[in-house]
């Protein structure tokens, strides 16, 4: 139903995000994308690159005169720092590198061969048959996201329509821990992006920020947890009947594309292993017009909002954990792939920590899967249509249990 893709490298003149499946008529326009992106953007901990660059997209195709047409909406974001990288990252052929003999090309300036543990470097040099691992670091830099998030942005403003919203927030950084608010901001993302590493502890948010200070002075680096919340899914989104159309599954896959991710949960996720039945499963009860639920609601939300690879209309929570990221300023030891010697490993631009980035990706990738399991459920080529559907199933909702 909905489905996107990315092209670009870090340090390429351009990213591009196609996103195809999006009904007509919805309002859109560049602002709406613009916002996520600065979003993206921002976090205590960030390398310079993010002072480089101030992502802003420009429409190729699928809006016009503010609205989306139906076609596939392309998008281009340009990259600032491409004027620094032009003679590296030029896709022509200089004299000397590999022509139709297929030769072994020599190497151009800032190749990379001392590759970094922890990133893609060595795997996907051996992979595609590379000398030098920038042909795969450029791909796989946490950069494309911006291109992620772009597509992300527009499915944001489509599940707005429906009164859906996602937010996240720091829980975790560098070995401490936020405390959770006991009542939740209305708008957790204004809250949340007021603070320098998106936490809604400020105590946590001073620790988190001496921590950086000193790891960054260290060459190290840090990794955290972030917690994402979607509040207004009704019931009834993904399914139980196959393995691949789980809603849980789609979230859970989504998370762990994300660069640097290594961990998903849904709800209490493995602390429930910990518990028994009864310290786990929500209670049901009855709750007159609540409709997203289908007149019901949970005493609790352990689940997080999935029962069965299925939405039960409570709010979605998922925690996703990010490792540190792989560029040491005070490299980790490796092997030089061009002589096979030890070598410390080349220490790119980088940041400390990207997880309050993170945490916007992950929204990100949430609306994406959301938009599609919407559409999957709601169909429609215009939004009016998608509306009527939608209208018309919560009509349903209302006169079933106690309805």
């Amino acid at each position: 139903m909905l489905r996107f893709t990315t092209a670009g490298e870090s340090h390429g003149p351009a990213l591009v995000s196609i996103l195809e499946g999006m009904p007509a008529g919805l309002p859109l326009v560049a602002n709406d994308v613009n916002v996520e992106l600065a979003r993206r953007q921002q976090g205590y901990g960030r390398g310079r690159r993010m002072q480089i660059e101030k992502d802003a997209i420009e429409f190729l195709s699928g809006v016009r005169a503010g609205e989306t047409i139906g076609s596939p909406i392309a998008m281009l974001i340009q990259n600032r720092d491409w004027k620094n990288w032009q003679e590296i990252m030029n896709p022509a052929a200089n004299e000397g590198e590999l022509g139709a003999s297929g030769e072994t090309p020599a190497l151009r300036k800032r190749a990379v061969t001392r590759v970094r543990p922890g990133h893609a470097d060595l795997s996907g040099l051996l992979k595609y048959g590379r000398a030098d691992a920038r042909d795969i670091l450029e791909r796989a830099s946490a950069r494309e996201t911006t291109a992620r998030v772009a597509a992300a942005a527009v499915c944001r403003r489509f599940l707005r329509e429906f009164g859906v919203t996602i937010a996240s927030h720091v829980t975790h950084l560098g070995g401490i821990d936020a405390r959770r608010p006991d009542v939740m901001p209305d708008d957790i993302n204004a809250a949340a992006d007021a603070s320098p590493l998106r936490t809604l502890d400020p105590d946590a948010e001073q620790a988190m920020i001496a921590r950086i200070d000193i790891v960054k002075r260290e060459g190290n680096t840090l990794g955290g947890i972030c917690e994402v919340i979607c509040v207004g899914l009704p019931v009834g989104l993904g399914s139980h009947v196959s393995w691949d159309r789980k809603l849980d599954g789609r979230l859970a896959a989504a998370m762990m594309s994300i660069p640097a991710v290594k961990g998903v949960e849904i709800g209490l996720g493995f602390e429930m292993a910990r518990r028994t039945g009864a310290e786990v499963h929500d209670e049901i009860e009855p709750h007159a017009n609540a409709p997203l639920t289908g007149n019901v609601r949970r005493r609790s939300n352990r689940a997080g909002g999935l029962e069965g690879g299925i939405t039960t209309g409570e709010p979605l929570v998922l925690h996703i954990g990010m490792k540190p990221i792989s560029t040491l300023m005070r490299p980790l030891a490796t092997v030089d792939v061009a002589t096979g010697e030890s070598a410390a490993a080349v220490a790119e631009r980088s940041d400390v920590t990207a997880v309050p980035a993170m945490g916007v990706i992950a929204e990100g990738m949430a609306a994406l899967v959301l938009a599609d399991a919407f559409l999957e459920k709601f169909g429609g080529d215009s939004l009016v249509e998608t509306r009527r559907n939608y209208d018309g199933y919560l009509s349903y909702l209302e006169s079933r249990i106690g309805g």
